[in-house]
């Protein structure tokens, strides 16, 4: 009796789930079958859930129209880049917080902590100048430096340091028994436990940089360096209208790495941000 219930409880749950990630999955639906459709069957009512004669001229299309696979790599490279700096940095300064104590400490923390309230549209004329004066404008240095060093590499510190805080004393105790420095102690044994940490800030990092939108406008003008979200909105018609077919198709691709990086690490983002309020 118990287990009829208990599978009856699961099979009401599991479809009250489904219900509620419709909203959430329609549009990713929408979206990709929208590409494989002429753009009247696009609009057409009743709408139609499935293309009735499914082409590929759109993607086809796409890398006719735009350098769209030299955009692809840039952002892919970018986003790469970004995120393995991002994590070493947060990884460094938030072990840093975390197990060392210093003078001023907790007010240098806070004042970290300020630059995430300083939205990005506020310095971004400041950079500008920064990097044209650097001769780095219409490359793609501030759209890695800047994530690197910026609001994105402060939240990660916040959870790397959470989740080096959470981490047993007695294991730095025992590595200094051994003869351990404070770096080996760092590298040997406080980082490969941080996994599920990293993981998280990896996720949000790639997410954060692939679909960063504002700085490629400001300090991009060549084409062939554009990313991803700037170079989506390139597909127009001679009237400035949008090409809604093409679009699609573009952004089904844009859309497909960033599902790729989430379920591959969806586990340790989960339990990396399980573990960032464990202490304070």
């Amino acid at each position: 009796m118990n287990r009829d219930l208990s599978r009856r409880t699961k099979l009401v749950l599991y479809g009250v789930l489904l219900v509620l990630a419709i909203p959430f999955v329609f549009p990713t639906w929408w979206m990709v079958t929208s590409s494989l459709k002429p753009v009247a069957d696009i609009f057409a009512f009743p709408p139609r859930l499935l293309p009735t004669n499914p082409r590929l001229d759109a993607y086809q299309r796409v890398f006719e129209l735009q350098p769209f696979g030299q955009q692809y790599l840039n952002s892919l490279y970018i986003a790469l880049v970004v995120t393995v700096g991002t994590m070493a940095v947060s990884a460094l300064a938030g072990y840093a917080f975390a197990r060392i104590r210093f003078r001023g400490q907790n007010v240098l923390f806070l004042v970290v902590l300020a630059g995430l309230l300083i939205p990005s549209e506020v310095t971004i004329v400041p950079l500008f100048q920064m990097f044209f004066k650097l001769g780095l404008v219409n490359t793609h240095w501030p759209l890695i430096l800047v994530p690197i060093f910026g609001a994105p590499s402060v939240l990660a510190t916040f959870i790397m340091r959470q989740f080096f805080i959470s981490l047993p004393g007695e294991l730095e105790e025992a590595a200094r028994v051994d003869g351990l420095g404070r770096f080996a102690t760092f590298r040997r044994i406080a980082l490969p436990l941080s996994r599920p940490a990293l993981g998280a800030v990896a996720i949000f990092t790639f997410l954060h940089s692939w679909n960063l939108y504002l700085e490629p406008i400001v300090f991009l003008s060549s084409p062939e360096k554009f990313t991803l979200p700037q170079a989506l909105t390139q597909f127009v018609d001679a009237y400035g209208g949008p090409m809604w077919d093409v679009q699609m198709a573009a952004a089904s691709m844009t859309a497909l790495p960033v599902l790729v990086v989430f379920v591959v690490a969806q586990k340790q983002f989960v339990e990396g941000l399980a573990h960032t309020g464990l202490k304070g």
